[in-house]
């Protein structure tokens, strides 16, 4: 973050196997959307944010689409004086109050000097977004953590940010009221990891039944068509849940998300390959709906030909099931 065909010969039978459901219909532009983040306007459209094109924009009347690409969410780059400042990743975006808040990341590819910064706009259209800058969670070598892949969760009037990609994994810090910035005097603490593989990323913390789940993205997420990985290891969506949106994650097993736990929820199957970088949202036509990108195998495995995947969520059993 090398198969063959014996891999395309094996993945139509996991969707079986596992019972999960194949993506539900997406129309209009469905590429173009890596790590996306999906928001719902109170009149009715759809903001879908994604990696790229400094932060690439499209709208939709219905999460299935049409989806029409808008333009860039902040098409000067970001202030922010890091490398990678022209090309932001990993969006996170939430209504606080009035106002919409746009968390992206500023890095390059397999490095630690990265920083978290926010935009803010009144009503999520491009054109309007104002890059704040830095939030003050940034990373560099022989922090523990990497500073990509911010997410947002509320409890009750506290801000907390979760983040974090490789090294030590995924942490959180509680951010200020409004949340532009992390709080006074607070570090950031770890919430997952895996001492084996380190590949743990893309945070999303989404509350439901009197849990909060900490889902995330596991394994390679990138390069398919160049190199893939071994069947397995490439990107899957795991969740842990607690009563507490801070601390105790753990597994569907009882295992501690923070020492290797974890409780796959969607994985490679029929025609999905790698499904991951997702979001959870509660649709008020869908109800809860897990959304994330993933390979089409029977179109290309090449990052720009990834697709926007949405499924309904069912947390009846207490653990989220696709």
């Amino acid at each position: 973050m090398k198969l063959g065909s014996v891999l395309c010969s094996v993945l139509p039978f996991l969707g079986t196997a596992y019972g999960y459901a194949n993506p539900e219909p997406c129309s209009g532009t469905c590429t173009n959307t890596h790590d996306p983040s999906i928001i719902r306007r109170s009149d009715g459209t759809y903001f879908r944010f994604s990696t790229g094109g400094k932060i690439a924009v499209h709208t939709a009347p219905d999460i299935a689409g049409p989806w029409t690409y808008q333009g860039a969410a902040l098409p000067s780059g970001s202030s922010i004086d890091l490398a990678g400042n022209q090309d932001l990743w990993a969006p996170d975006v939430s209504l606080v109050g009035d106002t919409y808040y746009l968390y992206y990341s500023v890095s390059t590819f397999g490095v630690q000097d990265s920083a978290i910064g926010v935009a803010t706009s009144s009503s999520l259209d491009v054109g309007s977004w104002r890059d704040v800058g830095a939030t003050g969670v940034r990373s560099s070598s022989g922090k523990p953590y990497n500073a990509i892949d911010p997410n947002l969760v509320a409890v009750d009037d506290t801000y907390y940010l979760t983040f974090g990609s490789f090294w030590k994994d995924l942490h959180q810090v509680a951010m200020a009221s409004p949340p532009a910035a992390v709080a006074g005097g607070v570090s950031a603490y770890q919430t997952a990891y895996d001492p084996v593989t380190t590949a743990e990323e893309g945070a999303f913390v989404f509350p439901s039944g009197g849990y909060y789940y900490l889902f995330y993205s596991k394994g390679k997420c990138c390069g398919y068509d160049t190199d893939r990985p071994s069947a397995g290891e490439e990107y899957k969506i795991m969740v842990c849940r607690s009563s507490s949106a801070t601390e105790g994650f753990v597994d569907q097993a009882g295992a501690a998300c923070t020492n290797g736990g974890g409780t796959v929820v969607l994985e490679s199957h029929d025609f999905v390959y790698g499904p991951g970088g997702q979001g959870v949202y509660d649709d008020p036509t869908h109800g809860p709906v897990l959304y994330y990108h993933y390979v089409d195998t029977r179109i290309g495995y090449s990052d720009g030909q990834k697709q926007f995947g949405w499924n309904t969520i069912d947390f009846s059993s207490g653990w989220p099931v696709v």
